[in-house]
């Protein structure tokens, strides 16, 4: 098989090409930005993404950059009273085989980005954006930059305004789901202990939600805080900076916890991220061109399951392209074995935004039984070995 092209350098690209080059097929990576990066702040790889990390031998050089909560907690917006929790750190190392991280984006995608760089079967391209693809019965080819590179196949792994996407299935705007996300980081040293358990903690209220949890090893609290956007008027940016007081604002009623997090974050590292997703694709493959991660499955981030999908859709990919020598077979295989398991991380996801934010008799209803689903929610992402597809739950 000739070089395999992966269109996009954040997460979901750089590990589909570390795991497809492990796969001993060489790959050649197109960034169209000047750096690997990606916008974000903190987030969480539960075991069924962990899995695929330790595989590619990064569970030494991610170690002086994450942390393992113990537990996730769910907390009453005003009282602070818990509603559920769900134990973590060993009981799911022990029963899943691997642990529950939480990391900067930033220091993960530099951890798979040195990773790749050190990989004589990669070769990665910057201010590399795809201009067309074209594809034979024979291979695939994309034009960069006004230069023409070929290969046996193409993934487009480059997110939700995927240009790969478009050129096999037109354009698409993106659904606003109607809720902005407020983001920052709060420096540790400017908390009280008592507010630096080895915890994610999750504060439910009516038409809100709150995160916070510590971001890996890097002394940064990682905040989230989910609130309704203008009724019908569409954001203009995808992400914008925000006022300090907005957030105070938008807060204030809530529990102490929540209020000393927002009034210790600096007042220029405020950013409203609008939030987008897309409905499931019914098919994402098209001969030799195949999507993944937020390319074809954007979600909400209600379940803090989009890299983890992004890392299982990149190790199922891998090992189909090594279960036969016929690409079209093997790109249609991975699409299979994917469409089922994103799909319902998408609908979960959307349906988590409703339930998350229900107040009166509703949330009532909802706080008697969370307690119960989480154990089964968390198992059917958990358990799931994207290493072994045919045999994952």
């Amino acid at each position: 098989m000739s070089e395999i092209l992966v269109a996009g350098g954040g997460i979901g690209g750089l590990t589909a090409a570390l795991c497809i080059a492990r796969r001993g097929f060489p790959v050649r990576l197109f960034e169209q930005a000047p750096t690997f990066e990606e916008p974000g702040a903190g987030l969480q790889l539960s075991p069924n993404a962990s899995r695929v990390m330790h595989d590619l031998a990064l569970k030494a050089p991610l170690r002086s950059s994450v942390s393992q909560p113990e537990a996730i907690e769910i907390r009453h917006w005003r009282s602070g009273r818990v509603l559920a929790a769900y134990p973590l750190g060993k009981r799911v190392r022990e029963r899943y085989g691997f642990p529950y991280y939480l990391v900067l984006r930033k220091d993960l995608v530099d951890c798979l980005a040195n990773a790749a760089h050190d990989d004589a079967g990669i070769e990665l391209q910057t201010n590399a954006r795809v201009e067309r693809v074209h594809q034979s019965r024979a291979h695939v080819a994309v034009s960069i930059n006004r230069n023409r590179h070929v290969g046996s196949l193409l993934v487009g792994a480059d997110g939700i305004h995927s240009a790969v996407r478009t050129a096999l299935f037109g354009s698409e705007t993106p659904w606003y789901s109607g809720d902005i996300a407020w983001r920052t980081l709060v420096s540790s040293e400017n908390l009280p202990e008592a507010m630096l358990r080895p915890v994610v903690t999750i504060w439910w209220g009516p038409g809100k939600h709150f995160v916070h949890y510590h971001a890996g090893d890097s002394g940064l609290v990682n905040c989230v805080g989910v609130v309704p956007g203008l009724d019908d008027e569409q954001p203009s940016s995808w992400i914008e900076r925000a006022d300090h007081a907005e957030f105070q604002e938008d807060f204030a009623r809530w529990h102490r916890d929540v209020r000393t997090l927002i009034d210790r974050t600096e007042p220029d590292g405020c950013r409203k991220w609008a939030l987008f997703d897309r409905p499931p694709m019914p098919r994402w493959t098209d001969h030799r061109i195949t999507l993944l991660g937020d390319a074809c499955h954007a979600a909400l981030p209600f379940m803090a399951q989009g890299a983890a999908m992004a890392m299982e859709d990149a190790a199922v990919l891998a090992r189909c392209l090594a279960e036969t020598t016929d690409v079209p077979t093997a790109l249609s295989r991975y699409e299979s074995l994917r469409l089922g398991r994103t799909a319902l991380v998408q609908r979960r996801s959307r349906s988590h935004a409703r339930i998350f934010h229900l107040s009166g008799v509703s949330a009532w209803m909802r706080n008697q039984t969370v307690r119960f689903i989480l154990a089964h929610l968390f198992h059917s992402l958990f358990a799931y070995n994207a290493l072994d597809p045919h045999d994952a739950p």
